[in-house]
């Protein structure tokens, strides 16, 4: 290994056997010194190990030995590149690099080059750090993470599907009763679980199964809920605005199910006798944290003679019900449009 010279930046050079003393070999990084022409000029001990080689093995070898023979023919291109306009930077910048050992194996790499002037010419030193170990580490994160990822598709889509079986069993007692009465409020508790249902559908169906994304969940539910209404079928449309609007599950479910209740609400009392009209809901995002969510019908009016705050209806009571479990404010307005505006805040994330 050559022992002569100077070794540093232009006005601040030390000699080149201290240089190598104090600092080359006793460095934590492979390190290797590369003249203008390719060849490889100094490693230090850390490089030996990293690529496998003895040192006296690679002085005066070109440096494309140490790269896989598919990007040989590229690299002194880049060299001269660098040699060309000289500053310290990392090697292939949004690039994934790999070395070569001698055994023939690759391995990931992250490479930083830096300009170095000696009495020999001006040489380029590499500093090589071997990313083996933090690339199966994140292997082994993206494996688990992915592992979560099909479990809880998996909860999800079983969930889901025990809400079906449940939809379906109900079903078919409804198909034998005769009592009208009963076969509604059937219904009624099919539509419930049709709504529970389709969050986790809407979840295991989409990339993120932390957040529902509401628009797509309400273009699910409601025609669906429309059509269990009879009566009202081809009369009221429903006009959907949550664009945008991802509520995280634990929102999600009783959100779902307030809308369930209230458009249920309105189809059962707002559309009677023929009549026709729209139902219009809203879900909006105000900040970081608020949630406006509407339900509004220009069908008939709430009578001022129904107590809302004393309702014996089970829709209502769950509205209120879901309305505290969110922490949340609902505010009522009977007429012109009929409208239900419930606001709460998300939890704060951890």
């Amino acid at each position: 290994m050559h022992r002569g010279g100077t070794f540093g930046m232009p006005g601040n050079r030390i000699e080149l056997d201290d240089y190598l003393g104090q600092a080359f070999h006793r460095m934590p990084v492979a390190m290797i010194v590369v003249n203008q022409r390719g060849q490889i000029t100094r490693l230090n001990q850390l490089a030996e190990t990293t690529f496998g080689y003895e040192a006296s093995e690679l002085i005066g070898q070109p440096v494309e030995a140490l790269i896989p023979q598919r990007f040989r023919a590229a690299h002194p291109h880049y060299r001269q590149g660098f040699l060309a306009e000289t500053s310290a930077r990392p090697m292939g910048l949004g690039r994934d690099l790999s070395g070569l050992r001698k055994d023939g194996s690759e391995f990931p790499v992250e490479i930083g080059i830096n300009p170095v002037e000696t009495d020999e010419g001006p040489m380029i030193l590499s500093v090589i750090l071997d990313l083996s170990e933090r690339k199966q580490a994140e292997k082994r994160i993206q494996d688990a993470l992915t592992q979560k990822d099909l479990l809880l598709r998996e909860v999800h889509h079983r969930v889901k599907n025990n809400l079906q079986v449940i939809h379906s069993l109900l079903d078919l007692q409804a198909l034998k009763l005769a009592d009208h009465e009963v076969v509604e409020v059937l219904r009624d508790s099919q539509n419930r679980i049709r709504s529970m249902s389709l969050i986790h559908q809407t979840l295991y169906q989409s990339r993120n199964f932390a957040r529902v994304d509401f628009q797509r969940f309400l273009d699910e539910l409601l025609p669906s809920l429309t059509e269990s209404y009879r009566s009202v079928a081809g009369l009221v449309s429903i006009a959907i605005d949550a664009h945008e609007v991802k509520l995280p599950i634990n929102e999600a479910i009783p959100c779902g199910l307030v809308i369930n209740e209230l458009v249920s609400n309105a189809l059962k009392h707002g559309f009677t006798q023929g009549r026709g009209g729209q139902i219009t809901v809203s879900v909006q995002q105000h900040g970081e944290r608020t949630i406006e969510l509407s339900v509004s019908n220009d069908g008939h009016a709430i009578p001022g003679t129904l107590d809302l705050e004393q309702t014996t209806t089970l829709g209502l009571q769950l509205v209120q019900l879901l309305t505290r479990q969110l922490n949340g404010s609902l505010d009522i307005q009977r007429a012109n449009p009929t409208r239900f505006t419930l606001r709460f805040d998300l939890e704060a994330e951890a």
